[in-house]
Parts: structure tokens; C-alpha cells; sequence
């Protein structure tokens, strides 16, 4: 064990020196550590420093978090906090990026991308390998290479030329010189006194290069005042043609600053405007209301089987035009409430030979629910589903269009950033709608290296946070696509969150909304609770320490104190936004429940009336309860829909609804019983005029037959050269045979202004009501993860156990032994031995070293306390385990006594 006096020599003894607070921050903010559990805090800190790791921790990094890192990665290795402090808020001082820098530097050390007391900070190898400039990957600060870097293949003649050009003695080796030169460029008072001789194009030159990139070209006989800067060091060729502005050179220019702007505080999101609190609930209810109707009549119109499944996976374009033409619609629309119903289990593919897109039996007990019910599964699904609507239309990697409802539209960081910009709303006044592209500049500041898709982690620098070129980000683009598709849902009303849309990600109390911070980011919480870190590896005067020291006492938005050193005002600090991170099952559920209780008020109530109207209209003042609006649906089409639904009858659709059974009789008594105006005649007439004609036509199976008791109708359809396509021809005075179908015949026939009516083969009518086609039982689109799952409370619990009693087997002090090998391999011993030992151990009660290959083959080292030694087995409590094992003596490798300290 290393003594905590001393400071830490390596990342895992500085994991050493952390508490299991500490630990647990680690692992909740890197997951990828926990899976699978590290057998030690080496292999702890060895995952750690892996590269992949390493680049998913500096991902989720906000801005001035991932400024401080790239600060240290041109700083010195080892490199103080006053050094640090003096990159971050240059010569003059920041009073804003002083008072910010204990916190962001307290952030990497708790994702132990640093580590060691503030007079000696190391930045995690592989991360300044990611971060610190070259040639083929410059730095986001803009910086060069160190004067000695660039002088590495430099001739000593050269050097020495250099050397005597600025004014400095000559040296006996190169190694002196180069020193020399960069002790010049890092004295501001000798380098200006360089510069102030410096011609003005000399001057012109350093100022294009000194905020980047470094690099320049120059031509084999440079201009004069290009020699000037080169005889003096000032630039330094790195290759044939090119030269460099010394990193030392270049902080002397910006008056200490590794960044031209250092962003501590996060840009504010802007109001765009204000309404009233109830008048952005009842806005968003009356939409959630149009999404519940919306979905159900894609569905219904889906009813009997939909769009045929593509061969590559999807909807078609064709397909999808349809499907916006019948919800009346924009095309992006209908792929949005598509891919909904897709997400929330309530459509799939029927998986038949020709594969179609149907309901689920999830869709019939979805409609059972009460509406505020139905609304937050839709939400719910919405706001976890990784399945991006607004990539519909666009292309994929291999230039294919990405097809509703097909492959390739899964991106894990949507739900992320959905709820992040819901939150964000969240942290505004009730009623208050966002500036988009306010939210937008947030959004990048929390997650800088979440930029241009494939952009590399060391892209050019960015002015105000914002990605190269004129792409957006795909982050940028589903931020864009949440307000939009909130809107649709229902979950905000004029741009501004709604009450249950605040429930919906829970943040309905103001409190959390005010103090939660987001655990993928590694911001500590102000309660100590889960994120919250214990202190920092570098000692009890570290200024960055965790969660639980005084710097972070009352500290949360608009607390009354931000820390000793922070003195800002309310508006300028950096307060933890609304957490950003998925809710638990439980959490989600209880969520829901309490989003829907407040939308249910908020939703109009079904009406069991409508007023039918004399040209042959019916409307629907709003929402018709269940039955009745299925049976009207039957009766007749709906014309126009809005704040009141429009029903037009006709004589096809009272066709279509004796054809499903309903008797003239039927249809009167309907109309009566739920208009409130009286029931217009040219209605009545309608109505009995299409039942009278219903039915004398009767089609069979023989094809086909027509049969009618009137011989001079059928005598008419002959006649028709309408039916020459029918091939008809007499069998008997009242009785047609077709050469088509019976569905063809009976479409034939009303064509012609008829209304036949099929038949059975006993001669009874059938009735044709709309049979619902319904999928096999199929489960919801799984969201697809972005990297591991947080560990909860119970296997973080378990996982630093297991960690810390397997550092206890690997760092325990052993009695040197000619058993034991050296470099931590196993202990191997012979078996007479391996069994005096333990059984001497079980008298004295010592502890002991072993190795011990598993059933599987796979070795470990243990450090057990023998309890009985019987029949080819040791029973010993296991310190690694930290439990009572039995372990069979033919598995143990060797025993080792350990030291008496």
C-alpha cells in the first residue's frame, strides 16, 4: 500500500489513495471501467488509459472541462496548478476562468484523466497523446511543437547560429542551447525586448500565425523579414518548405493563454417568448389529443393489412406518400408518427411470406387504456427510443436512402439529447419558449467533441463552441427535430414545456430542476448523492477536490455561495443543468404515471352526439366517444378534420355500411339517437334509397354468378357495354355466370351504379365487415445503447468490493520464498508442500498467499486464512472474495506466507 504522505508515482496508486466515494464516481462516470470488473486498481488503471476508454471520457466532457485538458496537454509533464492557472486565464488574470478552473480540474481527476497533488498534474498519457499537437493532428488551441521539439533534427551548427542571432551566448552541446532558447522565449520581459527590434512585416508574420495553425510556407530564399524571425528562432523549419511558430513564442504573443477564449461559464439559453402557464398546458394537451387520433388512424387505416415490407427493411417512398396523403400530412411528418407507433410496440411486420406492415395485439390493449394513458406510452417511447425520424430521405454511408420504418436510422446519443433539450426547457420559467439556436450553443458546450459526425477528437479550433465547415452535427440536427417533434406529441405547447411534459422527464420540481447535474458529464452534485465524489488523489490541499469538500459547500444554481473564490454573478455561474441521464424502469413508470394524471384533466371529454346537417354532412363539435365514432366511420367519410370533424354520406358509404350487416332500420335509428339537430330528408332519403336497391343483386361463386329475381335488370346489365370486361352470359332467366371472381364481379357492378350483394353457397348474405389484420405477438424496438449501461448503487457496491480485495491479493507484502516467483506470477510449490503449509496456517491463524486455476482454466491469486484442511479440500475465508470458500488442494498452484508487516 502506498503511504498517503507521499505523493502518487502512477494512476493506480492515485486510485490507491481514493475513497470508495471516490471510486464510485469513477466508475458511474466511466462504465466502460466496470464491464467486466477489474481484478485490481491496476487493471483498473491500465483500462483506464486504454485509448477507446480515454476518447468515450473526453467525449463527454463540456467545453471548458475539455480547454483545461488541452491547456495541460501543452503544458509541461509534470505541470503545476499556478502553471495551469496561467495557461487557462493568462498574464492578466480571468476572474471568471480562476474561480471555474477548481472545478473542471476536480472533473478529470475524478474520471482519473488526471491524477497527482497540485505541484505535480499529469494528464493521463494516451490522453495527451490524443490531445497535445502535431503536424497531422493540430492541437484545438492552435499551438506548435516546444522550441525543443522542433529543434530535434536541427544540425548544432544551426542551434548555435540561432543561439548567437538572439543575443545569447554560445554553448558547448546542443542540449545547453536549446534550453537557453526556451528559457528566452519563457522570460516575457527578455522576449519583448527581442520583439520590440522585430521589422513591422516580422510583426505581421507572428500575428497571422499566433492563434493557428502554426504552421506556415516559405520559399527556398525567404524575404527578408521572414530571415529575421528565422536567424532568431522565432520560426523553426520543420520541413522542407515549412516552418513553425514555437510554442513558447506563441504563449508570449497571447499573454500566457493556451485558448484565444476560454468558455467557463455556459452560454445562457435565451427566452424567445412568453405565455401563460395555461395556456401552454391546454395548447399541449389539445395536440396530445390530435397525436392520439392521429396514430389511431394510421393504424385503422392500416386495419386490413399495410404497406408491403421493402426487401432491404423499410416503407417505401411511394408507400409513404400514401400514408401522408391519408393523415393529410408532410411526408417527414408521417415518418415521424410512423416510426412513434413503431417504437412504442404498437406496429411491426407481420412476418408472412408477403410481409406487411400491421398492428400489434399491443395496439387493441393500448386503445383500452384511458387517453392521458395512452399518451404517455407514446411519450414514453418517444423519449428513450434511439430510432431518429428526421434521418428519413437522407443517405447512409453507402449512399442508400434511409427508408422509414427500415435499417439504419438507430442513433444511440438521441435520447440523450432529447431529454437534455427537454431539460433545458425544464430550467426556464414556466410558459417560456427557448431560442433555438441559444439551446443549440448549449448543447455544444456541454459536448464540444460530440461535433461534425467523424470529426477527430484534435479538430481546429472553434469560435464559440461551434463545428467546422457549414455541416451540422448530428447532434445539433436532433436537437433541432426535439422541439418539432415535442410540439407533435403534445409534450410542449407554443414552444414552451408544458406542465406534464415536465413530469414526463422528471423534473417537475423546481428544486432537482435547479440542482440535479448530469452524471455523464462528471459533474459533482451538490447533495453528495449519487455522482458526487470523495476528495481528489492529490491530498487533502488539492483545490480541486470531490463532491464532499468545502469548495462545493451550497454550491448549485442560484445557491448562495458557488465556493470561496467564486464571486460571479448569479447569472454567470456555472450551475449544473437538469440531468440529462435516462430514468430507471421504476422511475420512468412512476413518471409517466404522474404526467398522465396531470394531462388527463387537460383532455377534452368524447361527446356522444353530433349534428347532421342538410347537405348531407354530419359534424363532430370534437372527440366522439369510442362506438360511435367506429360505426360513423362506416356510415360515412370524413371530409375535413380540425377543431371539428367533418363526415360526408354518400351513397357508397351507406353501401359500405349495410354491407356490414346494418339494416335500413339500423342506420334511422343511429342518426336519431345521436344527432341534436333532426334528421335532415335528404338523409332519410339517402338512406332509403340505397337500401331498397341493396341486395337485389346477389354474387356468387362459379366462377361467379349474378342472380336476380328481376330477369329485365338483368337484361339491362347485358345490354351495358359497360360489362363486355365481365364476360357475361345467361344461364337461366334469372340467373348471369361471369368468367371473373366474385370480388372482381361485385366491383364491376357497382362500378356501373349498382349494389349487389354477396352471397354464401347456401344463398344467405354475407356481411363484409373490416377484418382487422393483427401481427403475431411482437415486443417494442430495444433503444440501441450508448456504450455501458451506469452501474446502479448494488453492483457499484459489489464491483469496488471485489476491486479493493483484489488489490489487497496483488499489493499484500509476502515473505520472499524460493516458491514464489517474482513479477506477481503465481506461487508454485509442490503438494506436500502446499498441504504443511496450509495446515500449519490453520493452527496459527496466519493468512496466506495462493494461486488457484478454476474449472475453466483461468488463473487468479488469492490471500486466504485457512479455517480446515480435510479430505483434498482447504475451507478458508477468502479476503478477495470476502467470504468463506472451499477451495480443492489440486487447484492451488502453491502457497507463500506473507510478511510480517
Amino acid at each position: 500500500m502506498s503511504n498517503p504522505a507521499t505523493p502518487p508515482r502512477s494512476l493506480a496508486e492515485a486510485l490507491r489513495a481514493r475513497d470508495d466515494a471516490s471510486l464510485a464516481a469513477l466508475l458511474r462516470s466511466r462504465p466502460d471501467l466496470v464491464t467486466p470488473v477489474p481484478g485490481d486498481l491496476t487493471q483498473l488503471a491500465t483500462r483506464a488509459g486504454t485509448r477507446a476508454s480515454v476518447l468515450r471520457a473526453l467525449e463527454r466532457l463540456d467545453l471548458f472541462v475539455l480547454q483545461t485538458a488541452q491547456a495541460l496537454a501543452v503544458a509541461a509533464d509534470p505541470a503545476s496548478y499556478d502553471e495551469l492557472l496561467g495557461l487557462m486565464a493568462g498574464d492578466a488574470g480571468d476572474r471568471a476562468v480562476a474561480a471555474a478552473l477548481p472545478d473542471a480540474l476536480a472533473t478529470l481527476r475524478e474520471q482519473a484523466l488526471v491524477w497527482g497533488g497540485d505541484d505535480r498534474l499529469r494528464l493521463v498519457r494516451t490522453a495527451r497523446e490524443v490531445l497535445a499537437p502535431t503536424p497531422q493532428h493540430p492541437s484545438p488551441t492552435g499551438l506548435g511543437p516546444t522550441v525543443r521539439e522542433a529543434t530535434a533534427g536541427m544540425s548544432p551548427g544551426r542551434i548555435q547560429e540561432i543561439v548567437t542571432a538572439a543575443g545569447l551566448p554560445s554553448t558547448h552541446d546542443s542540449v545547453s542551447a536549446v534550453a537557453a532558447l526556451s528559457a528566452l522565449f519563457t522570460d516575457r520581459a527578455r522576449t519583448a525586448a527581442l520583439l520590440s527590434g522585430a521589422p513591422a512585416e516580422s510583426r505581421e508574420v507572428l500575428a497571422r500565425l499566433v492563434w493557428g495553425p502554426p504552421y506556415g510556407q516559405v520559399t527556398p530564399e525567404p524575404a527578408a523579414h521572414l530571415r529575421w524571425l528565422l536567424d532568431r528562432g522565432l520560426l523553426l523549419p520543420t520541413a522542407p518548405g515549412t516552418v513553425v511558430l514555437p510554442r513558447e513564442v506563441a504563449l508570449h504573443l497571447r499573454a500566457g493563454r493556451a485558448h484565444r477564449a476560454p468558455e467557463a461559464v455556459p452560454p445562457p439559453v435565451e427566452p424567445a417568448a412568453t405565455h401563460p402557464a395555461q395556456v401552454v398546458d391546454a395548447t399541449a394537451a389539445g395536440q396530445a389529443y390530435t397525436a392520439l387520433a392521429t396514430v389511431e388512424d394510421l393504424l385503422k387505416d392500416w386495419d386490413e393489412g399495410g404497406p408491403t415490407v421493402l426487401r432491404a427493411g423499410g416503407l417505401s417512398v411511394r408507400d409513404l406518400k400514401r400514408t401522408a396523403v391519408a393523415l393529410d400530412v408532410s411526408e417527414p411528418v408521417a415518418a415521424f408518427w410512423v416510426e412513434l407507433a413503431y417504437a412504442a410496440g404498437l406496429l411491426a411486420s407481420d412476418g408472412e411470406a408477403d410481409e406487411r406492415y400491421a398492428a400489434t395485439p399491443a395496439y387493441d390493449e393500448w386503445l383500452e387504456l384511458p387517453p392521458a394513458e395512452r399518451w404517455a406510452r407514446l411519450a414514453e417511447a418517444w423519449l428513450t427510443a434511439t430510432r431518429t425520424p428526421g434521418l428519413v430521405g437522407g443517405r447512409d454511408t453507402k449512399d442508400r436512402t434511409l427508408a422509414a420504418l427500415g435499417p439504419g436510422l438507430d442513433r444511440s446519443v438521441a435520447p440523450e439529447v432529447r431529454r437534455r433539450v427537454l431539460g433545458l426547457l425544464a430550467a426556464l420559467p414556466e410558459g417560456t419558449a427557448p431560442d433555438l439556436d441559444s439551446v443549440l450553443a448549449r448543447l455544444r458546450w456541454e459536448r464540444p467533441l460530440r461535433g461534425p459526425v467523424g470529426g477527430p477528437v484534435g479538430a481546429p479550433e472553434r469560435e464559440g463552441g461551434r463545428p467546422r465547415g457549414g455541416e451540422e452535427d448530428l447532434r445539433s440536427r436532433i436537437a433541432r427535430w426535439t422541439p418539432a417533434e415535442a410540439e407533435l406529441l403534445g409534450v410542449t405547447g407554443r414552444g414552451a414545456l408544458s406542465a406534464h411534459g415536465r413530469a414526463l422527464i422528471g423534473a417537475s420540481g423546481a428544486a432537482r430542476a435547479a440542482t440535479a447535474a448530469p452524471a455523464p458529464s462528471g459533474r459533482r452534485r451538490p447533495d453528495g448523492g449519487p455522482g458526487a465524489s470523495g476528495q481528489a488523489e492529490g491530498g487533502p490541499t488539492d483545490r480541486g477536490r470531490g463532491a464532499g469538500g468545502p469548495a462545493d459547500s451550497g454550491r448549485g444554481a442560484g445557491g448562495p455561495a458557488d465556493g470561496p473564490g467564486d464571486k460571479l454573478p448569479a447569472h454567470h455561474r456555472r450551475r449544473p443543468p437538469v440531468p440529462s441521464e435516462p430514468l430507471a424502469p421504476a422511475e420512468r413508470a412512476a413518471a409517466g404515471a404522474v404526467a398522465a394524471g396531470l394531462l388527463a384533466p387537460l383532455l377534452p371529454e368524447p361527446l356522444d352526439h353530433v349534428l347532421l346537417q342538410a347537405d348531407l354532412t354530419a359534424v363532430a363539435p370534437g372527440p366522439l366517444e369510442r362506438p360511435l365514432a367506429d360505426t360513423l366511420g362506416v356510415l360515412a367519410d370524413v371530409e375535413s378534420k380540425g377543431g371539428a370533424t367533418v363526415y360526408r354520406f354518400t351513397p357508397a358509404s351507406v353501401r359500405r355500411a349495410l354491407d356490414a350487416g346494418r339494416t335500413a332500420a339500423d342506420l334511422h335509428a343511429f342518426l336519431a339517437a345521436h344527432s341534436r339537430t333532426p334528421v335532415p330528408q335528404p338523409l332519410t332519403y339517402l338512406v332509403d334509397d340505397v337500401a331498397r336497391k341493396h341486395g337485389r343483386l346477389r354474387v356468387g361463386a362459379a366462377s361467379a354468378y349474378v342472380r336476380c329475381d328481376d330477369d329485365a335488370l338483368l337484361n339491362e346489365i347485358l345490354a351495358d357495354r359497360r360489362s363486355a370486361a365481365l364476360r357475361l352470359r345467361r344461364l337461366a332467366p334469372t340467373v348471369l355466370a361471369a368468367q371473373a371472381d366474385p370480388a372482381t364481379l361485385l366491383e364491376g357492378l357497382r362500378a356501373m351504379g349498382y349494389a349487389p350483394a354477396a352471397e354464401s353457397a347456401e344463398g344467405d348474405v354475407l356481411i363484409a365487415r373490416a377484418h382487422a389484420h393483427r401481427t403475431p405477438h411482437r415486443t417494442a424496438p430495444e433503444p440501441v445503447p450508448d456504450g455501458p449501461p451506469v452501474p446502479d448503487a448494488t453492483l457499484l457496491t459489489a464491483a469496488i468490493r471485489a476491486i479493493r480485495a483484489g488489490d489487497l491479493a496483488a499489493t499484500t507484502p509476502r515473505r520472499p520464498t524460493g516458491a514464489a516467483t517474482a513479477g506477481g506470477d503465481l506461487p508454485r510449490t509442490s503438494s506436500a508442500e502446499t498441504l504443511a503449509t496450509m495446515q500449519a496456517a490453520v493452527l496459527t491463524g496466519e493468512a496466506l498467499w495462493i494461486g488457484y486455476v478454476n474449472a475453466e482454466g483461468a488463473a487468479s491469486q488469492r490471500v486466504i486464512a485457512p479455517i480446515r484442511v480435510e479430505g483434498g479440500f482447504v475451507t478458508a475465508y477468502d479476503h478477495t472474495a470476502d467470504e468463506v470458500r472451499t477451495y480443492p488442494l489440486h487447484r492451488v498452484t502453491g502457497v507463500a506466507e506473507l510478511a510480517a508487516d
